[in-house]
């Protein structure tokens, strides 16, 4: 049975692993009657509300504590338990490795949403996305998590989409080496060369119909490659 490693970033898409994303991508595993293993960096993280506050007379001045929570945890919460510390994963033992989006991808897994261009990647998900690579096993990654996929691999020209050509995303990443292509929300991005799947999911999606349909079109596009 073909096996797929996930990374999961927390949970929610403003501050974590984007939950229709990861849920239609582990469907879509699933679906293909595979196995998948979630796997999350361990680490604090400071937590973005999910729902819009209304500035008021009486709020004005309010000092507002910043909550953190731990990446390991709230991922452990998508996953309902079953879910392993990133520094345990080995390319070996799987046949591909899926990063979901969600901004935990550009603030848990890597910096770009702080430093943009200048953007480090947290030195697990380095190790896995290189692992992975020069065993030339499969990389799939949805919506803003190609940009962090840009940040390792992208010096050795490889293709990814984030929905549009010219967004600030889209821009950083062709700055680090990669080949940019324009995808509409159920389509994928796929490098023969280089064995990488990218679909833009929210980046450009509306509707979670197309979110769930772009991680079926990579999942049926992994199965001409693994079986």
């Amino acid at each position: 049975m073909k096996k797929i490693a996930v990374i999961l970033s927390g949970c929610g898409n403003r501050d974590g692993s984007e939950l229709q994303e990861t849920l239609g991508l582990l469907l879509a595993i699933d679906r293909q009657g595979w196995q998948y293993q979630c796997f999350a960096p361990e680490g604090f993280f400071e937590v973005v509300p999910h729902v819009e506050v209304v500035d008021n007379e009486e709020d004005a001045g309010t000092i507002v504590d910043i909550e953190q929570r731990d990446i390991f945890v709230e991922s452990a919460r998508i996953a309902r338990g079953n879910i392993k510390p990133l520094d345990e994963y080995r390319a070996a033992d799987y046949d591909a490795l899926a990063l979901p989006g969600g901004m935990g991808a550009a603030r848990n897994l890597s910096t770009y949403a702080f430093d943009g261009p200048q953007m480090t990647v947290i030195d697990g998900v380095v190790d896995a996305l290189l692992e992975t690579y020069r065993s030339k096993k499969p990389i799939l990654a949805m919506c803003i998590a190609p940009t962090v996929v840009a940040k390792v691999l992208g010096r050795d020209g490889i293709s990814i989409t984030l929905g549009t050509i010219d967004n600030p995303a889209a821009l950083v990443a062709k700055g680090f080496g990669c080949t940019m292509v324009a995808c509409e929300p159920r389509e994928i991005c796929v490098d023969e060369e280089h064995r990488i799947i990218t679909t833009p999911a929210y980046m450009v999606a509306t509707h979670i119909s197309e979110i769930f349909d772009g991680a079926a079109n990579m999942i049926e596009q992994l199965k001409g490659w693994i079986e």
